[in-house]
């Protein structure tokens, strides 16, 4: 789950009025040939190496555009916020609001005249500056250069950390409002506790008006270097042109140290359930604990255990029982989201207020069935089906690929972990399912939140 600070600075090229949807169009109409031909889809080759300052460098060559898709990664995500809760969020954002002499206004001019386009995010675990670019060299190289202005030299000056301020705020005001925004910050704190996962991303109305810019230097002086730093390539360049483009990038980055490891998330040992009123015409719910890290030995079993109970769609047990069967719910679904320690399962519907208990004993009776019995051999056999066969458009564009290099290389994966998903998914039994399920979720020590009205 990434909540994004996106920040898009349109191109201004003559021929090229929208980069970004211009190459789009190209990759999915190239990759739907391919389709179309009967071809077989080609798996990306990864390439990794270390740069003598520490940064680690996944590539992918990509050579049918001429173009470049670029994310430096820091574990900087909110995790690392400690007591002032949305440092990491606000660090981040301000990275482009002035860098080494230049303004937000120069830097935003610079990238829309060169065609590229920049974008900021954090989520719990990660920090990313993307960059996707042109190659040409007249348009790469000063793209680069700003782009490294921007990593190791923010000026986070008063100005832009006041204006940034007074966004997030009204943003966390807005949120105060939000069922949906509500729900999720309960469910985090009841969920993790005291454990840095309970923090939302944005923080707090408090802890973000506290924030002054010195610790904003100290958390970026912290988290912004090189041995903290990942950087995954998508584009048309070969190694040494990578190579030469990621020394561009990180050069003016300290070498730094890896922060210290987070601590595991304890298991929670009793059921909590939690009503917060909001004068809404539904009621969120959403139900869960914690569930698995990245890399996890039950990743494929819970992953395609969960295809079946809710997390394919309008197909899912979830919503066969809520949906189809009861009307209870336009949508449910369930999710793990793996982070660097053990993320939520969730399970969540919004329901109309007079429909809230049976909606949420139809969908405990549905996750305690599944858990109890797992499911039958011909869905585990769509479900494999589905998962495989879309598994080529799930790489078909470079925005695509990098983001799962940004995923191996953050949480060291195996670099032939796109060549055996496929496969790993395939062997995926009844047996492991039911396994898998029985030993990591437990009904009875859920937490329960709802968002509506009594």
């Amino acid at each position: 789950m990434r909540f994004q600070a996106f920040f898009l600075f349109k191109p201004n090229l003559t021929g090229f009025q929208n980069l970004s949807g211009l190459i789009s169009a190209m990759i999915k109409a190239s990759f739907l040939s391919m389709l179309f031909c009967s071809t077989a889809f080609a798996i990306p080759t990864i390439q990794h190496w270390q740069t003598d300052n520490g940064v680690r460098v996944y590539f992918v060559p990509a050579p049918d555009l001429p173009m470049v898709d670029i994310e430096v990664v820091f574990d900087a995500g909110s995790v690392r916020d400690g007591e002032q809760s949305g440092m990491a969020m606000l660090t981040n954002n301000l990275l482009s609001e002035g860098a080494g002499g230049y303004s937000a206004d120069k830097i935003a001019e610079t990238y829309e005249n060169l065609g590229a386009e920049i974008g900021f995010s954090v989520d719990r675990d990660m920090a990313t500056i993307s960059l996707r670019s042109l190659t040409d060299a007249q348009l790469l190289q000063p793209a680069l250069k700003m782009l490294a202005l921007l990593l190791a030299q923010p000026d986070f000056d008063e100005a832009s950390l006041e204006r940034i301020r007074q966004q997030k705020l009204v943003y966390l005001k807005y949120q105060q409002q939000s069922p949906g925004a509500i729900i999720q910050k309960a469910f985090y704190r009841d969920v993790f506790g005291t454990h840095p996962m309970a923090s939302s991303s944005n923080g707090t109305l408090e802890s973000v008006a506290a924030i002054n810019r010195d610790e904003i230097k100290a958390f970026h002086a912290r988290y912004y270097v090189a041995k903290n730093a990942i950087v995954a390539i998508v584009g048309a360049l070969d190694r040494k042109g990578a190579e030469e483009l990621t020394k561009t990038i990180v050069a003016g980055l300290p070498t730094g140290e890896l922060p210290s490891t987070l601590p595991p998330v304890a298991a929670l040992s009793k059921a909590h359930k939690r009503h917060i009123d909001h004068p809404s015409t539904q009621t969120h719910i959403l139900m869960g604990q914690p569930g698995m890290a990245r890399g996890d030995p039950d990743y494929f079993s819970l992953y395609v255990g969960n295809y079946i109970l809710g997390g394919s769609g309008l197909v899912s047990n979830l919503a066969e029982e809520v949906r189809e069967k009861r009307g209870l719910a336009y949508s449910v679904y369930s999710h793990f989201f793996p982070l660097r320690v053990a993320g939520p399962f969730m399970a969540s519907l919004e329901t109309r207020n007079e429909q809230t208990a049976q909606a949420l004993k139809v969908m405990q009776d549905v996750l305690r069935d599944f858990i109890e019995k797992g499911p039958d051999q011909s869905k585990l056999k769509k479900a494999k089906q589905g998962i495989t066969g879309g598994f080529p458009l799930r790489i078909a564009e470079n925005s695509d690929i990098i983001t799962y290099l940004s995923l191996i290389g953050f949480y060291g994966l195996p670099l032939d972990y796109l060549h055996n998903f496929n496969k790993n998914v395939e062997a995926v039994t009844l047996e492991m399912i039911k396994d898998a399920f029985k030993r990591r979720l437990d009904l009875d020590k859920f937490v329960i939140v709802t968002v509506g009205k009594k």
